[in-house]
């Protein structure tokens, strides 16, 4: 099995490892952490309110009927840009790993970006078009995919450009670095924009006046968007992740700027009919929003909360080691130490369970909320919401949220303790074979 991954998956692996692309989307998103972080929990205390009634009362009583101002202002200076943070972050990173300083990078994708979204909106009741008036879905999250091809692909122009002898301006000696360094970039950057622009106002007039974003949706986010919501699209999800986690990359990383959007406009839909009081729970979209961290990355990916368990449960002192480190951050579903500690990446014994557990886990779950075991997803949730809690507040305060989490917990415990003694039972005999050698 190693030689065959040595031979066949290594020299692969470590090239679309080392992709700068994917390299500068990753360091990006891990980057925005802090951002989606503070409005995850924004739009979790803002939830609250509304899943535990003498909660939000007690908040309207002590700070007036405006109580979740502050939490709305913090979703919207947060995750409502999201995808300019995004276009700024890869534009800077994939520059950087050209040896750019990334700086003049970031301007010329985010003026690129916004040049190729709509400049005025339709409102209802409004004859004419309003100009400045831009919907927020050009800059949240559901605009993430156009972001990151439009960041690659101005990034990628402008610093070929930019390496042409004839488009660098020369500045005398005694101008400071910095001016001089923003004049030897000016016309690359100047033509990059110019070449966004032309391309925006062809496809316009090829498309009879379509955005980009828009025809990119309607052709790409959409079908996908019909499509996510089942099981078949679920499962490949959870397969594509585990997949590339299983080659030391980040696999939610990689491929989150295709699911994000998507699970994120299914869970808008939940929410919208949740707040109107719909009971058919038909109506709900079944993966949506935070499934995949309520009830399948129970520890973080590959549900390896289950594996520290059964580590604690059969492993010998050596593996009670890896309990201890990996205990408390996969408590609040981080388990970087877990993964590369034990290690999980390209080991054969490890990948099994790993890769198995969150696709029946994923399986289980959707299961469960599209035959009406379960209440659907109708609310935001930080993914470092612990087992239990985390399917209680997802699915609006429901205990049926709660027991499938937990049960699905019960569950990765069973699938790894099988692996756990065998891993066992293999160091052991490694031990043996060691000291009969000494002996």
């Amino acid at each position: 099995m190693m030689n065959f991954i040595d031979k066949y998956i290594l020299p692969y692996a470590g090239k679309l490892g080392n992709n700068r692309h994917l390299l500068a989307i990753r360091d990006t998103l891990v980057g925005m952490l802090a951002i989606t972080m503070v409005g995850s929990f924004a739009v979790l205390f803002n939830n609250i309110g509304g899943i535990f009634k003498p909660y939000g009362r007690m908040m309207e009583a002590m700070f007036g009927k405006n109580w979740t101002t502050l939490g709305g202002d913090i979703w919207w200076g947060t995750m409502a840009f999201l995808t300019v943070f995004a276009v700024f972050g890869i534009a800077n990173r994939l520059a950087k790993s050209y040896g750019d300083e990334g700086f003049e990078a970031m301007f010329v994708a985010a003026a690129s970006f916004f040049l190729l979204i709509p400049q005025v909106a339709k409102v209802d009741g409004v004859k004419d078009p309003i100009w400045g008036l831009i919907g927020q879905s050009y800059f949240g999250a559901t605009a993430l995919f156009t972001g990151i091809i439009v960041a690659l692909a101005a990034t990628e122009i402008f610093v070929r450009l930019s390496k042409v002898k004839y488009m660098v301006i020369k500045l005398p000696e005694g101008v400071p670095p910095q001016v001089a360094r923003s004049f030897a970039k000016l016309l690359p950057g100047m033509l990059t924009i110019f070449l966004f622009g032309l391309f925006g106002v062809i496809f316009r007039h090829l498309t009879h006046d379509v955005y980009f974003n828009d025809w990119l949706g309607k052709v790409l986010v959409a079908p996908l968007t019909k499509a996510a919501d089942s099981l078949p699209f679920a499962i490949l999800i959870t397969l594509l992740i585990h997949f590339f986690w299983s080659i030391g990359l980040h696999g939610d990383n990689i491929i989150d700027g295709i699911k994000s959007p998507l699970l994120q406009k299914l869970g808008t839909d939940n929410i919208d009919l949740y707040a109107k009081g719909v009971t058919d729970y038909h109506q709900y979209h079944v993966l949506a929003g935070n499934f995949y961290d309520a009830f399948v990355n129970l520890g973080g990916s590959g549900a390896t909360l289950g594996l520290i368990i059964s580590l604690f449960i059969l492993a010998r002192k050596r593996q009670k080691q890896m309990v201890a480190l990996g205990l408390p951050p996969g408590m609040f579903q981080i388990n970087e130490p877990v993964i590369f500690g034990m290690p999980i990446v390209l080991n054969p014994i490890w990948l099994i369970p790993f890769i198995a557990t969150p696709v029946i886990l994923t399986t289980i779950a959707y299961l469960a909320i599209e035959t009406g075991l379960v209440h659907p997803v109708v609310a935001n949730i930080p993914w470092v919401t612990p087992v239990g809690l985390n399917g209680f507040l997802a699915t609006g305060g429901h205990i049926s949220g709660a027991v499938l989490s937990i049960i699905n917990l019960i569950i990765s415990i069973l699938i790894y303790m099988p692996f756990v003694y065998m891993q066992g039972r293999i160091e052991s005999k490694k031990i043996n074979d060691q000291a009969e050698k000494v002996s």
